[in-house]
């Protein structure tokens, strides 16, 4: 037995249009708890996702009116909500429901109610949400949204977004990590043209990175010698410069052993003139994107084989 939502709350919990926010909080907690009470106050919005929920969250085999009772729909709603915008995990979740107050009353639990929800329950209950019912309730949220904006059926739509800084691995441009930029690169940029068109002899493309990365760490490893004897600082002088020799050496190694071809270098040099990669979502029905991933349009690859050819 499941119903939409229990119309009567627990003792001196407010009904859901009444609940009260801290509007200074930065937290997304009571931002998405606000609108879910602005939904709640729409009468047309709440009554579509209610029948939306009643439609398929609720098997047509199942009477609701009959057997033990279950999580309340809206309960569902919320925390199944809850959980996606705030991207937590269920053992957060189950904490948020038994101990935010707040949260307990929009889901119909007053101070005085103990009621606790175990960790299995939430975890059956808020799976309930497929996204094919999320992305059915999304248009019926952003249908709302735009008739708060005051938007018509035949006026375009506008938006504004912010840009933001995301942590990366950005290294000081020194010589030999620069060096090792290129050296990298150029590898793997042939290494990949070379499989995508058939051309053996770069299967350790990876190991032959690692081989130069090594001799890299071990240069720049290396300090001078803070010792006042010259002798010691000669040979520590002439350690480091034997070490970017080295370096070097293995770098420029690495490129000429594995272009010894020079039709090949030809090749590719042309092609990278005349060609870049383009990524494609791998996965459009489960929404995952890979952006690592090399895309070859069938043009692009007609292009790529003329060029060999030559």
């Amino acid at each position: 037995m499941r119903k939409v939502i229990d119309l009567q709350p627990s003792l001196f919990c407010p009904t859901i249009d009444q609940i009260k926010f801290d509007l200074y909080s930065r937290d997304e907690i009571p931002e998405l708890l606000m609108g879910l009470q602005a939904i709640y106050k729409d009468k047309e919005a709440r009554e579509a996702i209610f029948e939306l929920l009643m439609q398929l969250v609720i098997s047509k085999e199942i009477n609701p009116e009959k057997g033990r009772k279950g999580m309340d729909l809206w309960t569902i709603f919320v925390l199944g909500n809850l959980r996606l915008n705030c991207n937590i995990d269920f053992d957060k979740l189950h904490e948020l429901a038994n101990e935010h107050r707040t949260l307990r009353m929009m889901i119909g639990h007053g101070p005085f109610d103990d009621k606790r929800y175990p960790l299995q329950t939430i975890k059956d209950n808020v799976s309930l949400l497929t996204p094919e019912i999320l992305a059915k309730t999304n248009k019926i949220i952003v249908d709302f949204g735009h008739k708060i904006v005051g938007k018509k059926t035949d006026e375009p739509l506008k938006g504004s977004c912010d840009s933001f800084v995301l942590e990366t691995d950005v290294h000081f441009p020194t010589d030999i990590s620069i060096c090792f930029d290129a050296v990298r690169k150029t590898l793997e940029t042939i290494g990949t043209l070379c499989g995508i068109l058939g051309i053996p002899g770069w299967r350790e493309n990876q190991n032959n990175i690692r081989k130069v990365k090594i001799k890299l760490r071990k240069a720049s490893k290396l300090k001078r010698s803070s010792s006042k004897n010259e002798e010691k600082q000669e040979q520590k002088d002439q350690q480091i410069k034997d070490a970017h020799e080295d370096y070097v050496q293995t770098s420029l190694s690495q490129l000429l052993n594995r272009c010894k071809n020079g039709v090949l270098a030809r090749r590719c040099s042309r092609l990278l003139k005349n060609w870049t990669f383009i990524t494609k979502p791998h996965s459009i029905s489960s929404g995952c994107y890979d952006a690592q991933k090399p895309y070859i349009s069938k043009n692009a690859l007609s292009d790529v084989q003329k060029i060999v050819r030559f």
